[in-house]
């Protein structure tokens, strides 16, 4: 057992970077275990191991007591003192016990708690490794599909991909190259489980991040994503730099950004909207394509909303299935009840408000006309005069 366990100790530490410390201990514990196992005894025990010799020594401890109740693991003081005068009620003396015959089954418990630390050290390492990959995209390869998953070989090991994980109408064979989101990442029983995505709205973030430079660099932001996976996403994103157009970055030039995004996702359709702290514009925006002539919020409810529209875009608010409405509230974070104009009084208040604003010029300008300068040579004509006042204060 001494060179084979020497060279098994160093392959660990070495090759599976587990201490040699580690594996000492686990070894001398389950050599205690074996040898009360085998020769069926009480006694405390102590197993010494040299790492360095590959050899070991059992020995049995009694602690040191004026009147002993259990010879197995106590020795009277007098006894003790017959050792040595020295020692003292509640010392610890050790007793080589080793067994003559214990070397088979020292050899046998050494080669299982050695095979169980070198699982124990690749499951570790792989963990480690790929929790730093949660929410992270990578490249994948299919290796083999069954009822419950696609099997995606991603370097180490085969992660899975369930079936809410799988695209719907997306067909996957054995040797497909995909990309995939790595959703979770758990250190069970079984070793580490690497769970994928392609479903995941975090899969959208990383492959827009992976074409448009501008968003890993942190200059445009998304700030939040629908997704219904497979037909529709919405994004809602913003810059920071006031000089960047979030929206024509994300799409790229002539749309080949998007295009590219769209491709992979085997013709998922994106709609990319302008996020705004104003709440109103925001839902406004997140309602594209649709008109949108109003958004008034509940006063006795949290982030619920009422949004008008024209009659006429209505069906294009809600959307086919309710899938534009559906993705704007979950974009927005609001409960969003769209109305038509026909069927609203809220649109025809603000609409009020804004032509008395827009005709109030108008008024101002014909108290400050003066009617009765007869002498004046050449009189500013009347409505010429409303005109230039009208447009000073439009402009102010």
């Amino acid at each position: 057992m001494n060179e084979n366990l020497v060279k098994a100790f160093e392959a660990l530490n070495q090759e599976k970077g587990v201490s040699i410390e580690i594996i000492k201990e686990a070894l001398e514990a389950a050599l205690v275990s074996a040898y009360k196992k085998h020769y069926g005894t009480s006694q405390n025990v102590e197993i010494v191991l040299d790492e360095t010799k590959g050899e070991y020594a059992v020995y049995q401890l009694k602690e040191v007591v004026e009147e002993v109740t259990d010879s197995q693991l106590e020795i009277s003081l007098a006894e003790a003192k017959e050792m040595n005068r020295a020692y003292e009620p509640g010392d610890i003396i050790r007793f080589e016990v080793t067994p003559k015959q214990f070397g088979r089954i020292a050899a046998q418990t050494a080669k299982q708690v050695i095979t169980q630390r070198l699982r124990e050290a690749e499951r570790n390492v792989i963990y480690n490794e790929y929790i730093e990959y949660e929410g992270e995209l990578l490249n994948g390869t299919v290796e083999r599909i069954d009822s419950r998953f696609v099997y995606v070989n991603i370097g180490k090991i085969e992660a899975v991909m369930s079936v809410r994980d799988q695209m719907p109408g997306e067909e996957y064979h054995i040797h497909d190259r995909i990309k995939v989101y790595v959703s979770k990442v758990e250190d069970s029983m079984r070793g580490p489980q690497i769970f994928v995505s392609r479903t995941n709205p975090g899969l959208i973030k990383r492959l827009f991040e992976q074409e448009v430079p501008e968003i890993y660099e942190g200059i445009v932001e998304i700030v939040s994503i629908a997704r219904e996976a497979g037909d529709r996403s919405k994004l809602a994103v913003t810059a920071h730099d006031a000089n960047v157009d979030p929206v024509g970055t994300c799409v790229g030039p002539r749309g080949a950004r998007v295009q590219q995004i769209v491709n992979e996702l085997h013709g998922e359709n994106i709609d990319i909207v302008q996020w705004d702290k104003d709440p109103a514009i925001f839902i406004k925006n997140a309602l594209n394509p649709a008109e949108v002539l109003a958004v008034t919020f509940d006063e006795h409810e949290e982030r619920v909303c009422t949004v008008v529209v024209p009659d006429n875009q209505l069906s294009l608010a809600i959307g086919r299935r309710g899938q534009n409405v559906r993705l704007a509230a979950k974009l927005t974070d609001y409960k969003i009840d769209i109305q038509p104009l026909s069927e609203s009084d809220v649109v025809i208040e603000e609409m009020s408000a804004d032509t008395s604003e827009e005709i109030s010029p108008f008024f101002e300008a014909l108290a400050d006309f003066d009617f009765g300068e007869e002498d004046q040579e050449e009189p500013k004509d009347f409505f010429e005069t409303i005109q230039d006042k009208t447009d000073d204060e439009l402009e102010e």
